[in-house]
């Protein structure tokens, strides 16, 4: 789940709404399709880009949600001159009325798109990571071979689990799972690594791992690896140091936006 759906859900309670989705675009336009957004009578939850389109498609809405004629099908909004906005492309949007009774299909079909993350290391940048892709489009399993090292309050979108040994949390994973390793020791974090290589040689169905250090702790790791019988091709599937370039700071908020926009551009490889 994410913090939009957490509030549409919630909002579902007290009251209907409409529910608005791209569903096709053309062109250049402010958001992709599956985007969407809730409107409410005194509220909206998600946006789908904001500006002229967004305005106008709250207003139809409320005109529905006030008594006004159901918006049937699929309408055509082209973002030219006529809307306000210079995009040139255009966006097809669906209008669903929604209430309380539709909540279980929108938490499955809403929170879908969600990519899965497996967390390793409940330490001060897991903490900081935990938190902030709770925000982004990623559902996430955050993995600790310690009890008692998670905070008692996380995201509906973060769960937690203790796994002892940690690397044997690897084989379970969903596939298309995005791996960050940040354990407490680097001894956990060489065992994990070598779990994914075992995995991508056999089933080759982790997109993204990725391994918290500098180059030095690279080194020495790729040197133990080679010795365990990965090549060099495997071992480049591996990326360390973690983290967009070009971003200082030591900070554990800091280095947890490096590695959620690293993450990001991830998902446009798969």
């Amino acid at each position: 789940m994410n913090p939009a759906l957490d509030d549409l859900l919630h909002r579902l309670g007290l009251g209907a709404g409409v529910l608005v989705r791209v569903d096709a675009t053309e062109g250049s336009v402010p958001r992709e399709a599956g985007t969407w957004m809730a409107v409410w009578p005194d509220a909206l939850t998600g946006t789908i880009g904001g500006g002229q389109l967004e305005f106008q498609a709250v207003r139809e809405a409320r005109v529905w949600l006030d008594g006004g004629a159901p918006i049937d099908g699929v309408r055509r909004f082209p973002l030219g001159p006529s809307l306000g906005q210079c995009c040139g492309g255009v966006v097809f949007l669906s209008f669903r009325r929604i209430a309380a009774a539709d909540a279980p299909a929108l938490r499955q079909a809403l929170g879908a798109h969600l990519k899965p993350v497996a967390l390793f290391g409940g330490g001060h940048v897991g903490a900081a990571l935990a938190q902030l892709l709770a925000a982004l489009p990623f559902a996430v399993r955050w993995i600790d071979s310690r009890e008692g090292v998670f905070p008692p309050a996380l995201p509906a979108q973060v769960e937690v689990e203790h796994s002892e040994p940690v690397q044997s949390a690897v084989s379970g994973l969903a596939p298309g799972t995005r791996v960050l390793i940040m354990s407490f020791s680097h001894a956990e974090d060489l065992d994990i690594v070598v779990a994914c290589l075992q995995r991508l040689r056999t089933r080759d169905d982790l997109p993204y791992v990725g391994l918290i250090g500098s180059k030095t702790k690279w080194a020495t790791f790729r040197r133990r690896l080679e010795a365990r019988g990965f090549s060099q091709d495997e071992m480049a599937r591996i990326t360390c140091p973690i983290g967009v370039p070009g971003i200082g700071g030591k900070e554990p908020e800091v280095i947890a936006v490096a590695v959620a926009a690293q993450l990001l551009q991830s998902l446009d490889n798969g």
